[in-house]
């Protein structure tokens, strides 16, 4: 256990918390009850007094794609379940920053509601703006003076580092871009891919790894800046092509299978003709 986890003063909530047993208590109230007594120092659970904030996060970052998952898969039946697990990392993190005496979940509720009224204006203010793209512009423009009240004057400071990397690069294309940083129609942008793919093939027969790895990157980097020009979430095309491939090859595991094999079991040809089955038999025209 480090020092995180041993530094801790008892803090009091805004209000007092009810019993965690008591099921006619408020639901977020009893939820607070129930992670203070997993971190009580000596009526607690031994893994939730162990944890600090770092040592939380991958399994914060797990929820997140357990809720993405079950959206994409619409199973709707399980959404709350997987949003009240992602709901408790918010609250584990409040309680140890509450231990510590820095702020507690309530503090959190209170700053997402006043960022939310303070950036819709047009909801919450005086102005009524229908438009869309002038909402976005407003938007923008709040963010931009926040992140300069933190002293972020960059126009990249606050993306975090640990974003996913497809993700990171789309936000990185669409703050420049907004600065003029951009191609003027996605058909420069095709040109920059063929571009960055014959230097790659120069790269790859000059065996030259650190190129190799260079020019990938700057293709994969293309890609998305594509696909923000073609208004298509790089992230969903990327998972829509996983989910055909895996469609394949589970067609193919089912072939195969009528006769006693696996994929282990035949020939290159044969895995071929297989794939092209597949593809004919699970795919739209423009696959």
């Amino acid at each position: 256990m480090n020092s995180e986890t041993t530094d801790r003063t008892e803090t009091p909530m805004k209000e007092s918390l009810p019993d965690p047993l008591d099921e006619h208590a408020d639901p977020v109230l009893r939820l607070l009850a129930v992670m203070a007594r997993l971190r009580d120092p000596e009526h607690g659970c031994p893994w939730d007094l162990a944890q600090d904030f770092r040592s939380i996060v991958p399994h914060t970052l797990e929820e997140a794609h357990e809720v993405a998952d079950t959206i994409e898969r619409e199973a709707w039946d399980r959404l709350p379940s997987e949003l009240g697990d992602l709901l408790f990392q918010v609250v584990f993190y409040a309680r140890l920053a509450e231990e510590r005496g820095w702020f507690d979940f309530h503090d959190v509720a209170a700053g997402i509601v006043d960022k939310l009224i303070r950036r819709h204006p047009h909801v919450f203010g005086g102005e009524r703006e229908t438009d869309a793209g002038r909402q976005r512009e407003s938007w923008e423009r709040l963010k931009a003076e926040e992140r300069a009240g933190r002293g972020e004057a960059g126009l990249f400071d606050d993306l975090p580092l640990a974003l996913p990397a497809l993700v990171r690069a789309l936000k990185l294309q669409r703050r420049a871009a907004r600065v003029g940083l951009d191609w003027n129609s996605h058909f420069p942008v095709l040109e920059k891919l063929e571009e960055e793919t014959e230097e790659l093939r120069g790269a790859i027969e000059a065996g030259d790894r650190e190129c190799m790895e260079a020019e990938l990157g700057d293709i994969l980097f293309t890609l998305v800046n594509l696909a923000r020009h073609l208004e298509i979430d790089p992230e969903q095309a990327l998972r829509e092509a996983s989910r055909r491939f895996e469609a394949r090859v589970r067609h193919m595991e089912a072939r195969l299978r009528e006769s006693g094999k696996s994929l282990a079991d035949v020939d290159p040809e044969t895995l071929d003709r297989l794939w092209d089955e597949a593809k004919r038999a699970l795919s739209k025209p423009c696959d």
